[in-house]
């Protein structure tokens, strides 16, 4: 894999990491496609992995790019539409909010393109095809395949500018059930530590030193013997932030297959599960165009449902 590698001038030392590599690189077209590369975990600088488009460089640092990883202009897989049923749960001229299934992908991707919620979306409303980024109309925020629930999709382009700078100064709020293993120390409580690429497994997000500021709010609403449901409230949006926060607590979300350290098995509805208890339960936010309240709320999934119902039932015998 052939690489591209800068070093940092003394006229550049301070710069934002972004910002540096926007002029460095021809390739970039915009400082969006590099954030995008950084994110990706695709920039090295003094051969560690940094995740933050706004590490500012010093003088004689060496800022090394995968470059096979940025992809040549034209080359974002463009949304086609295809015939899947979205359950809508709020619709407007202005955005809808839809109750994603698990196992549903959110946007196109290595080993999906076609069978995603953009892909449904673009059908639903072909009108969206131009909000936002070709490979993503619309999406101004996502959900793990794994995890089901809530989200709101813009149908215009100005709901799209407005939706993401409401997602980016946190004026939106988004609220999760969570099942996980044992119990926090605290039934109130805010998971404070900054999230960035593994060091050691890139396919992987870890609490690092040097990550994005990220924050987790939870309660918990419920006990077991070895579990605990939460409701849990993001402040900040990054990837997989719930699960690498709750592991970090020594909570992981049951049935994490990347980040849970215990697993459960037998025959009972946790053991049966075939996916991560995590789902999307409400959001609040203002209509991006009229500014009015809008409050969306969902019940658990049948299967999250029935877990519950079962770790509730008295112990017979």
């Amino acid at each position: 894999m052939s690489k591209m590698i800068f070093t940092v001038s003394t006229e550049q030392a301070g710069e934002r990491l972004d910002r540096f590599l926007a002029k460095q690189w021809a390739q970039a077209e915009s400082r969006s496609d590099v954030q995008r590369l950084i994110k990706a975990g695709n920039v090295q600088v003094n051969r560690l992995v940094v995740s933050r488009s706004s590490l500012k460089l010093d003088a004689g640092q060496v800022v090394q790019v995968d470059e096979p990883a940025f992809d040549p202009p034209g080359s974002a897989i463009e949304a086609t539409p295809a015939d899947i049923d979205l359950n809508v749960v709020y619709e407007d001229h202005d955005i809808a909010v839809i109750d994603k299934p698990v196992g549903m992908t959110v946007h196109p991707g290595a080993g999906h393109d076609s069978d995603t919620l953009v892909n449904a979306a673009v059908a639903r409303w072909p009108q969206i095809a131009d909000v936002g980024e070709p490979d993503r109309p619309g999406i101004v925020h996502r959900l793990d395949r794994d995890t089901s629930g809530l989200l709101v999709i813009a149908l215009t382009g100005g709901a799209y500018s407005r939706l993401s700078e409401m997602v980016r100064d946190r004026e939106i709020t988004r609220i999760y059930s969570a099942l996980v293993h044992g119990r926090p120390e605290s039934r109130v409580g805010v998971v404070d530590a900054p999230i960035g690429r593994d060091p050691h497994n890139r396919t992987r997000q870890a609490v690092v030193e040097d990550g994005r500021p990220s924050r987790t709010h939870y309660k918990v609403v419920r006990e077991f013997d070895n579990f605990s449901l939460l409701e849990v409230r993001l402040e900040t949006g990054r990837t997989h932030q719930i699960r690498v926060h709750l592991n970090a607590i020594s909570n992981p979300v049951v049935g994490d297959q990347t980040y849970g350290k215990r697993q459960v098995s037998g025959e009972t509805a946790i053991g049966r599960l075939k996916r991560q208890f995590l789902h999307a339960s409400k959001l609040e936010f203002v209509q991006p165009v009229s500014g009015e309240p809008i409050s969306v709320a969902l019940e658990l999934p049948e299967d999250l449902q029935t877990a519950i119902t079962e770790l509730a039932a008295p112990a017979s015998g």
